[in-house]
């Protein structure tokens, strides 16, 4: 038997430094959430568990039910969380309790720093910080496991304050298989210690875990039995109240909001299985993780299989829940799983699902998908570039900002209802910010006409209209890309059409073509422009210039494309640089003042700010001669 060795004490890892910070000074007042973060943790244990018994049925020994255990110690101010799951050695203690390896924890520190008291109170349940909420109702907290077959034990324990103890201890210290977390009770925490108080927060936070959970007044008492364990996902949903659906989802998917849309239903036919799914109704902390994983849970016959099954498409990563497939052979590892052809048939038949609720809601209540969209449009766009099976569905879920909706946003069917005679495409313009793209100078030939123009801020937008997008047969189209045919479509009422170029105006943009040189790669006269003098734009083969920038950003493209100078030759100011004569030293200025000036209008610097400022200072002593 192993007696155990001496306590070796370890510095936490820096992100888990701060996160303990923030917990041993918590000033959030719905502290409840800890009980619920343990008990899921300690489910979650008793489901992996059950996959490894599939293949290794003596790790059950004498104790084969999953249980959760819950005793209550008022004389010493403990509580005590155990539970006979899959339990962990010594070195996965420290790899579980010692660092975070889940990202976004970073994000979820920098939010509750950020948050103002009255804010913060329930970022804690929002973000499923799990074991480490403990720290905001203990000041000391001791984890005495032992992994199932192993025959040594581990104890962890912390105050909390930037370290932690781990060591090996006597086998009798520790459950015989599992996870025993006692927590030392701050003084304003005894209340923890009072059935009544614990009996509620279980049964209201975590009292539909797929694991049985057991109540014990004192280390000494009979325990009690406070939740059965019955699978929800099971039960017809007739039976279920819209309270029980909340609490299931608050405890599966860490989240502590209320779920905007709940989807519960079995699929029968050539595969069976049940589906119980939630759309939260408020943004996932790690929702733009770089490794965008899911979030959903597969169960084989109500055994755990795996959290990581890719069950839906990672634009529909923000969907919280599980599968429950009657099909899938229960002693197949993980990774055959993921290859599995039933898998594949549930995919398909879950996500299309889904999209079929989102197109309900949108038709039902307009309002609830428009809060929906405001969360996760973003991501749902992300499926236009990489589910080409189910594009047209998510056209038609899509919501834009648009020249023509104000403070609303447009369908794509809206938008080809008032589609403008002879037009041919769904013209759109992508940049970083609303307001600016609302006034950026390549809209005003679209606007003269009349013309509806999507306004696309998000950073997915610039690669799905490259795709090969289209919408009951009209392209999309982007305004700053190539040539503006706009001579077929009729000027919208009231704006009176622009006077013809002179024979001058002609001349100096031919000149500023040949001052520019290789700097553009074209100067022309612009049908686009009905009030600036100038504008940018991609040539016609070339890729949108938002693109072209957010690739150069990331460090995927080493140049960009020389633009084209569209200059508007009905403008006054063109009208008047045409009169100059040709040996006027303001001309060549002028000239590069013009591209300058476009760049400014797009967001961009002039190429050398110390040329611009003297050709901008010698214009102006020009002028006041």
């Amino acid at each position: 038997m192993t007696t155990g060795t001496a306590p070796e004490t370890r510095s936490f890892e820096a992100d888990v430094a701060r996160l303990l910070h923030m917990m041993v000074h918590s000033v959030y007042s719905d502290k409840d959430v800890f009980l619920r973060e343990l008990i899921s943790n300690a489910a979650d244990a008793c489901e992996k568990l059950r996959y490894e018994l599939l293949s290794d049925p003596a790790l059950a020994g004498d104790d084969g039910q999953p249980r959760i255990t819950v005793t209550l110690n008022p004389e010493a101010r403990q509580l005590i969380v155990e539970d006979n799951g899959i339990g962990m050695s010594e070195v996965e203690l420290a790899e579980a309790l010692g660092t975070i390896a889940r990202s976004g924890t970073r994000a979820f520190m920098e939010r509750v720093t950020a948050a103002k008291e009255g804010e913060g109170a329930q970022l804690i349940g929002q973000f499923g910080v799990g074991f480490y909420s403990a720290f905001m109702v203990a000041d000391k907290v001791d984890v005495f496991s032992r992994r199932a077959g192993a025959d040594t034990a581990a104890h962890w324990a912390s105050e909390g304050l930037g370290s932690y103890t781990i060591q090996l201890v006597d086998p009798a210290q520790a459950p015989a298989r599992g996870t025993r977390i006692v927590l030392h009770l701050k003084e304003d925490a005894a209340s923890y210690t009072e059935q009544f108080t614990t009996q509620r927060i279980v049964t209201a936070q975590s009292g539909h875990v797929p694991v049985p959970i057991f109540l014990k007044e004192k280390p000494d008492a009979e325990e009690k039995q406070i939740a059965d364990g019955a699978a929800l996902w099971t039960r017809p949903k007739s039976d279920i109240t819209a309270e029980e659906y909340t609490d299931f989802y608050r405890s599966t998917a860490g989240q502590f909001d209320e779920p905007a849309l709940t989807l519960h239903y079995r699929a029968e036919g050539l595969h069976e299985y049940s589906v119980l799914a939630f759309l939260p109704s408020m943004r996932p902390f790690d929702l733009f993780d770089p490794d965008r994983a899911g979030r959903m849970k597969l169960y084989v016959r109500r055994v755990f299989i795996t959290d990581e099954a890719q069950i839906l498409p990672r634009y529909l990563r923000f969907v919280r829940g599980l599968v429950d497939s009657n099909d899938l052979p229960l002693n197949v590892s993980r990774e055959m799983i993921q290859e599995s052809p039933v898998l594949a048939a549930i995919q398909k038949g879950v996500a299309n699902r889904i999209l079929s609720e989102l197109d309900k809601l949108a038709e039902k209540d307009g309002d609830a998908y428009l809060k929906f969209w405001d969360n996760f449009g973003a991501v749902l766009k992300e499926g236009l570039y990489e589910d080409f099976a189910r594009r047209e569905a998510l056209l038609g879920l899509a919501r834009f900002k648009s020249t023509a909706g104000g403070e609303d946003w447009r369908s794509l069917k809206q938008y080809v209802e008032a589609i403008k005679d002879n037009q041919t495409a769904i013209y759109y313009a992508t940049g970083p910010d609303l307001d600016r793209l609302a006034s950026s100078p390549q809209l005003e030939g679209f606007r003269a006409r009349g013309i509806e123009v999507l306004l696309l801020t998000d950073q997915v937008d610039s690669f799905w209209v490259t795709a090969g997008v289209d919408y009951q047969g009209k392209p999309f189209k982007s305004v700053t890309q190539g040539l503006a045919d706009l001579s077929l479509i009729p000027l919208a009422e009231g704006e009176a059409p622009a006077a013809q170029a002179s024979a001058e105006v002609d001349g100096f943009i031919a000149y500023v073509k040949t001052v520019l040189g290789e700097e553009v790669s074209d100067v022309r006269a612009s049908e686009r422009l009905t009030e600036s003098a100038v504008c940018l734009v991609a040539p016609d083969n070339a890729m949108d210039r938002q693109l072209e920038k957010l690739l150069a950003g990331a460090g995927r493209i080493d140049s960009a494309a020389r633009p084209v100078l569209e200059i508007n030759p009905r403008h006054d100011l063109i009208a008047k640089l045409g009169a100059l004569t040709e040996d006027s030293d303001l001309r060549e200025d002028a000239a590069r003042l013009l591209l300058d000036e476009a760049r400014i209008a797009d967001g961009e610097l002039p190429a050398d700010p110390r040329a611009f400022s003297a050709r901008l200072a010698r214009m102006i002593g020009g002028a006041i001669r």
